[in-house]
């Protein structure tokens, strides 16, 4: 026998061994590394997903867009079974198409404020001396009845003055990595160790605005200007409310810059006549409810296990502050660049790999949800369907831009070993922190309510909490082309791995019914 073919056959023999004893196969990792590097099509993906399609409110015409854009791709892609499935039925598709906010007096300067999602319109442009309104609690509400009929008020709150040290972007060090890896399953799941006071007091204020809204209506209120966290011009907006079919559209209303919030608001405590023009034009329909994830499929190549499934993905809707770059166009374009680059490859995974983009995550997880309760199981009741025991494992990338610097087991410690091992060839990466912990907020938790594997990344955070989430600052200009080569090359790998076991990804037991976590 020739040195050669010895040669061959002995890295092969050693190759299938490993692969058997679930390591994993360098030879494929490293062909990966090249496609991703070399090749790469992630930043055009993100592109094409944020600055060329805009922001993706679900229920919008952009968040329409930018499923029938990923559709297409995917089928150019030659991606098998290739769809945009129902999840149900959403409510309002809110459009803003025209925002104009300066204050004329007593000097005229133009402001930045965001129009706040499911409110309505003005007519045509006004022009009012805005009443500065304080209201903490229901009994407050009480001294402003009558009183705000057609007027245009400025929410108050003490301003933020204190100047800020700390820069912008960041990444983990090895002190952050290692508190992750203590043990914090207790509490709500999330990984928030919220004390119940913090808590008591989140439920108070968040029944308080959903009274406060109806309030402002029945109120006849014509325009709010608030403002939320945020400085240097950056505006975090959002709203899960007022966007179901039947309900009225709240009070106009525009989120402002905290600094140019805090300019008036000084200004009206200081009795100075303020004059502020505001024009908001934002179409609201409810013609077509029906909302849609994005689905994709790579055929599994055994013929015992293509029925078995490794899902992955994250959700396609946005805010509308920005172009939803961060969050989460950024982390969608690299799981659709993942599955490109194992199609490429001709990987020939042995199970069949699923991409999901989901809609409905910011209002409530609502894509994932509907999926995992039609294909699954309705975590209220536990009723498994077949395809429960059919899927191996869940991934899902939804924190930001930033690299990959581990994974959230999410109590699941029996599937410890095998990501230790798929981790390992990545300690130059920077990624190899496994921690136990859960984690919630994002599409991830939908699986594990129902007792599928379904695990979620530790990733740099950037500037993803200071700068750009949920915020007008979420665009291209913030991603890093790097950190999401990196992830690409990570999760590549991990899925691979897990299409080619031979047996399932590990399981916890089953929780009962109504029993699972419900945040979101």
């Amino acid at each position: 026998m020739r040195k050669g073919t010895l040669l061959f056959l002995l890295l092969t023999f050693a190759s299938q061994f490993a692969i058997g004893q679930n390591e994993a196969d360098l030879s494929v990792i490293t062909r990966i590394r090249q496609e991703a590097t070399e090749n790469s099509q992630v930043m055009e993906l993100a592109y094409q997903l944020t600055t060329l399609n805009g922001p993706r409110l679900t229920g919008s015409p952009g968040c329409r867009s930018a499923e029938n854009r990923a559709r297409k791709t995917l089928e150019e892609w030659g991606m098998s079974n290739v769809a945009l499935e129902r999840w149900g039925t959403f409510g309002k598709s809110w459009e803003n198409t025209h925002t104009y906010i300066a204050m004329s007096s007593p000097y005229y300067q133009p402001l930045i404020g965001i129009a706040k999602p499911w409110t309505g319109s003005t007519e045509g442009q006004v022009t009012g001396v805005p009443l500065l309104v304080s209201i903490d609690d229901e009994a407050d509400m009480e001294k402003y009845k009558g009183q705000l009929k057609g007027k245009m008020i400025m929410v108050d709150s003490d301003p933020d003055d204190d100047l800020n040290f700390e820069a912008d972007a960041s990444r983990f060090t090895d002190e952050d990595l290692d508190g992750k890896l203590e043990n914090s399953l207790l509490g709500d799941g999330s990984g928030h160790n919220y004390t119940p006071e913090q808590i008591a007091r989140y439920r108070k204020r968040r029944k308080l605005n959903r009274k406060l809204r109806l309030f402002y209506i029945e109120e006849g209120v014509g325009v709010i200007l608030s403002k939320r966290r945020g400085d240097m011009g950056t505006v975090f907006t959002s709203s899960a409310s007022g966007f179901k079919t039947g309900t009225e559209a709240g009070v106009p209303e525009i989120e402002m810059a905290s600094e140019h919030a805090n300019r008036i608001i000084r200004l009206l405590r200081d009795s100075q006549e303020v004059k502020v023009e505001v024009h908001i034009t934002n179409d609201i329909l409810e013609s077509d409810t029906t909302e849609y994830n994005v689905i994709a499929e790579i055929p599994g190549s055994d013929k015992k296990l293509k029925s078995e499934v490794v899902m992955l993905g994250g959700h396609l809707d946005s805010w509308h502050g920005g172009t939803g770059a961060t969050d989460n166009g950024a982390p969608c374009a690299v799981m659709m660049e993942v599955m490109r680059i194992i199609k490429t490859l001709d990987l020939k995974p042995k199970r069949t790999i699923r991409l999901a983009l989901w809609t409905g995550e910011e209002q409530g997880l609502y894509g994932s949800k509907g999926y995992v309760k039609e294909h699954f199981a309705d975590p209220d009741k536990m009723d498994l369907k077949p395809e429960h025991g059919k899927l191996s494992a869940y991934y899902n990338l939804d924190n930001g831009a930033g690299m990959i610097r581990g994974i959230y087991l999410q109590g699941n410690d029996a599937a410890r070993p095998l990501f230790e091992s798929w981790f390992a060839p990545f300690k130059d990466l920077g990624a190899e922190t496994i921690s136990i912990n859960n984690t919630g907020y994002t599409d991830h938790v939908a699986f594990d309510n129902v007792g599928l594997p379904g695990f979620q990344f530790i990733q740099d955070p950037l500037e993803y909490s200071s700068r750009t989430h949920h915020s007008n600052m979420d665009t291209y200009e913030r991603l890093s082309e790097s950190d999401m080569i990196q992830s690409v090359i990570i999760i590549t790998s991990l899925v691979y791995h897990t299409a080619m076991l031979d047996k399932k990804m590990p399981r916890k037991p089953l929780p009962e019914a109504k029993t699972r976590t419900t945040f979101h």
